[in-house]
């Protein structure tokens, strides 16, 4: 089955809808260009133009109020911008935009009466697929994304870092071709989440989405991304772009603690700090 869905003016985004969730959908080019956003008074972005390869992980790093999670929801279809355009393959309108990004956002917002392959398979159990088609979907996932064993615990009995891996399931089972990650693991222990990222690290090596992580962790931000935007303070701008050399490497330990990664790192925090890069 393939969902069409597009502004009255636009070619209909054709996905398939996860009918075999262990296969990667092919992520479409994202630009945004000329972006800027107003609430009321209050400038929360301006001028931002952005672009990311089909199948490419870009991170965003700003401080906070710098309008990270504004510029998300835009992507995602949530709002509107008060200028400027975002492309999705071609320039679409909200509602073609929400209908190709899934978003994870910062707490895992589990129903905890749901069992954790319930929870995973709730986007196509609300799309209209029954529950025992929707399980099968996101029963070979579980494996891949180690949850193997844990499909009939509930979202009480699974520790931060597996919630969170349950979370990004069920943004996977929602079929969409770019995925939006709003500070996924924000609430974990540094710990956990050191352990999170070289999961998803190999999880996204193996992926085809188009990907947008916003993160306040900018080591995190440059071993998960290809590249990494830095955002300047409110009205949020893009201030530079950073290449990363090796991302995702299967070695983080060794990955972040790499001259060449720490120098970027001592860069980014630079940007951030308002100092010249």
């Amino acid at each position: 089955m393939v969902t069409k869905l597009g502004a009255p003016n636009e070619e209909p985004l054709d996905f398939p809808e996860a009918k075999d969730p262990a296969r990667a959908i092919s992520g479409p080019t994202l630009a945004i260009r000329g972006l800027g956003h107003r609430f009321g008074e209050l400038q929360a972005l301006t001028g931002v133009d952005l672009a990311v390869p089909a199948g490419g992980v870009l991170g965003i790093v700003g401080p906070s109020g710098c309008g990270k999670s504004t510029l998300l929801e835009i992507v995602g279809g949530l709002r509107e911008p008060s200028e400027g355009a975002v492309s999705i393959g071609i320039p679409r309108a909200a509602p073609a935009r929400l209908a190709a990004c899934a978003l994870m956002p910062q707490r895992d917002l589990l129903l905890p009466w749901l069992s954790a392959l319930d929870n995973a398979s709730l986007a196509p159990r609300i799309a209209g697929v029954g529950r025992t088609e929707a399980r099968e979907r996101a029963r070979p996932l579980f494996e891949r994304l180690g949850l193997a064993g844990f499909e009939s615990a509930r979202p009480a009995e699974l520790s931060g870092g597996m919630r969170q891996r349950v979370a990004f399931l069920r943004t996977l089972m929602a079929g969409k071709p770019v995925l939006l990650l709003d500070e996924p693991f924000a609430a974990l222990d540094a710990i956990t989440r050191a352990q999170m990222q070289s999961w998803l690290a190999s999880v996204l090596a193996a992926d085809a989405h188009t990907v947008l992580l916003v993160t306040h962790d900018v080591e995190e931000a440059l071993y998960l991304s290809d590249r990494v935007a830095v955002m300047s303070a409110r009205p949020g701008r893009i201030a530079a772009e950073l290449e990363v050399p090796e991302p995702r490497a299967s070695d983080r330990a060794a990955a972040v603690t790499d001259p060449q990664f720490a120098a970027l790192r001592q860069r980014a925090l630079k940007l951030l700090a308002g100092e010249a890069g």
